[in-house]
Order: C-alpha cells, then sequence, then structure tokens
C-alpha cells in the first residue's frame, strides 16, 4: 500500500464512486467521506455526504477534509463553487479517455493526495496496452429507459467500448446523452449490437433486451465499463466476454 508523504492531506471527501474506489485501494485511511452511491469496497466506513448531485455541502464542510476529489461530468459546478466558498480545496478531474483516465488518476493520487503511485495503476494500463479490437461492429449503448438516452459523442464508456472494436452509432452526435426514440434504435441496418450496461439504469436479461428483438443484446457491467479506477485492471475481460457471448 501506498504511504502518505510527510505534510501532505489526511482527509478526503469523494464525490465520484470510481475515485472513492481508487483511493480505497491505494490508501483508505484517507477517506473521510464518500457518496451514497459508493459501492467500491463494500466495506467503506467513511461519513455518507448523499449523491453526486445533490452533496450535503455542510456535512462536507464540518468533516473537514483537507481535499475533495470530484469530476467536471459527475458533479455540478454549483456544488463545486459551494465548497470552494467555504475555503475547500477541490480537485476536479476530467475523464473522457481512456489516456485521460490513467493521466488524471495519477494527478489525483500523486499530486493531489501526495502519494506514490498506485501497483494497480500500472497494471490497469497494461491491461489495456495489451487490448487489439477483437470486434468490428456498430452498436447502440442506451443508457437510460423511459425515455431512451444512449452514449453519444465524447464520452468514456464510449472511448473503452472503441478499444474493443465496438463502434457507437451515436458517437458523432451533437449530444453526449441524446433522447433517442427506441424506434430508431431498431431501424433496420442502424446497428449490429445493443450494449445494455447495469448502470445508470440497471438494465438486465429482463428489462431491456426485449425492447431490441432484432439485435443481440451484451449486458454488460456498468462498473467495468464507465468507471475509472481500480475496475480498469479487469475491463478488458470482462467487458470483451460479455461481448463474444452476446455475438456467439
Amino acid at each position: 500500500m501506498a504511504q502518505i508523504r510527510t505534510g501532505t492531506v489526511r482527509r478526503v471527501v469523494s464525490l465520484v464512486p470510481s475515485l472513492t474506489e481508487a483511493l480505497a485501494a491505494t490508501a483508505p485511511e484517507l477517506l473521510t467521506g464518500v457518496t451514497d452511491w459508493c459501492s467500491h469496497p463494500p466495506d467503506l466506513t467513511a461519513a455518507r455526504v448523499r449523491g453526486t448531485k445533490n452533496p450535503d455541502v455542510e456535512r462536507i464542510v464540518a468533516l473537514a477534509p483537507d481535499l475533495v476529489v470530484a469530476n467536471e461530468e459527475e458533479n455540478r459546478e454549483a456544488d463545486i463553487a459551494a465548497l470552494r466558498g467555504h475555503g475547500l480545496d477541490v480537485l476536479v478531474t476530467e475523464v473522457r479517455t481512456l489516456p485521460q483516465a490513467f493521466t488524471e488518476l495519477d494527478r489525483m493520487l500523486t499530486r493531489g493526495c501526495g502519494l506514490a503511485r498506485p501497483a494497480w495503476l500500472g497494471e490497469a494500463e497494461d491491461a489495456w496496452r495489451e487490448v487489439r479490437a477483437e470486434f468490428d461492429v456498430r452498436a447502440v449503448v442506451p443508457i437510460w429507459r423511459r425515455p431512451w438516452m444512449v452514449l453519444g459523442r465524447d464520452t468514456f464508456a464510449g472511448a473503452v467500448l472503441a478499444h474493443l472494436g465496438v463502434h457507437n452509432v451515436y458517437a458523432e452526435h451533437a449530444e453526449r446523452y441524446p433522447r433517442v426514440p427506441v424506434e430508431e434504435l431498431n431501424e433496420p441496418g442502424r446497428a449490429d449490437l445493443v450494449v445494455l450496461p447495469d448502470e445508470p439504469y440497471s438494465f438486465s436479461a429482463g428489462d431491456g433486451p426485449e425492447a431490441f428483438p432484432g439485435l443481440p443484446a451484451a449486458l454488460v457491467s456498468g462498473r467495468h465499463l464507465t468507471w475509472y479506477g481500480p475496475s480498469l485492471t479487469q475491463a478488458p475481460g470482462a467487458l470483451a466476454g460479455a461481448l463474444r457471448a452476446a455475438l456467439g
């Protein structure tokens, strides 16, 4: 386990589940507060500070963290500004590609928290460096239903799939998470596959595939598709396995 350097932060509040997991795998003693959505590792004992979109600012201030870690997509600018207005140091990550994920995790852990670079981060980089795109398919990737929403342009999950050879049909859409009628998603010739993660909407074998009767459905772990942290080490194998199962 990485050791904290003298004179660096001692108390961290994390407002992002994947950053929480990264800190827990590196220096769990730093974690002072986490969101209600932080589920890994399951034995987290840090104080809960509500959700990513509605953090309890007063509760966070009362925890007196040396650092708050956040993300420009998952957390609201207004909440970040409120925390900074109370004099807290907030490190905001931006992660939309795999290289960014590795760079931002390194920045958060080494420069932000004053830790040595953890071994798992190098292992995750190696795991993805060895990936070869074994697929060449077009996919629609819903992230919500009622209404249907899909991955659009410039998303981390889309970049992850692209490394595996799965091309997001809506990668050039003007919006990052467009609402698209399911009838359009099912138009003949639009896609070869539908990829259904179990978060943020909890797609499952009984909830999702039936809406795409003409397409093979890959049910994938949202943690492996959308989280940037220790899960990146297992993500290539887990995602490829789900894709193979769907495509036969």
